[in-house]
C-alpha cells in the first residue's frame, strides 16, 4: 500500500468511503479496535463538514513514522468557503448545521495532534494525527 491513499468528497457516499480507506489503514497498521473507532469517528467529522460547507474537497489517509513511532494522519483539504473564526468553531457545542456541536473540538479530542488552518474564500486544511500506542 501507498504511503497515502485519498477520497474525494463530492458526495454522501464518499463519506462512506473515506471511513472505510480509514480503517482499514488503521487496521493494517496495528490500531486496536477502540482507537479504529476514534479514527473512523474523526474521519467522518471531517470528510462531512467537507461535503456540508465546501461541497467539495479531499481527505487523504497517511502512514507515518516519526520518532521511531508509527502513526495515521488524515488530511483534509477543500477550497470552500473557509472558516472565518477558527476560536469559535473549536469552542464545544458550536454547530452552523444544528448538529451536536462536537465538530471540530470532538475531532481534536480523539486524535493525538491537530492542527487546522483556514483563510476565507480559499478553504480550509486540516491535519490529524493518531499514533500507534
Amino acid at each position: 500500500m501507498d504511503n497515502q491513499s485519498c477520497v474525494k468528497i463530492v458526495t454522501e457516499w464518499d463519506i462512506v468511503a473515506a471511513r472505510q480507506l480509514g480503517r482499514n489503514v488503521a487496521k493494517e497498521l496495528g490500531f486496536g479496535t477502540v482507537d479504529q473507532a476514534r479514527i473512523t469517528t474523526a474521519i467522518s467529522e471531517l470528510a462531512r463538514n467537507i461535503y456540508l460547507y465546501a461541497g467539495q474537497g479531499q481527505l487523504c489517509i497517511e502512514q507515518i513514522e516519526e520518532y521511531g513511532k508509527r502513526g495515521l494522519k488524515i488530511i483534509a483539504i477543500d477550497s470552500g468557503p473557509g472558516i472565518p473564526d477558527i476560536r469559535k468553531v473549536m469552542e464545544d457545542g458550536f454547530s452552523t448545521s444544528g448538529g451536536l456541536g462536537a465538530g471540530l473540538p470532538g475531532v481534536k479530542r480523539l486524535m493525538d495532534e491537530f492542527n487546522i488552518q483556514s483563510a476565507s474564500g480559499e478553504g480550509t486544511d486540516i491535519r490529524a494525527v493518531k499514533w500507534l500506542r
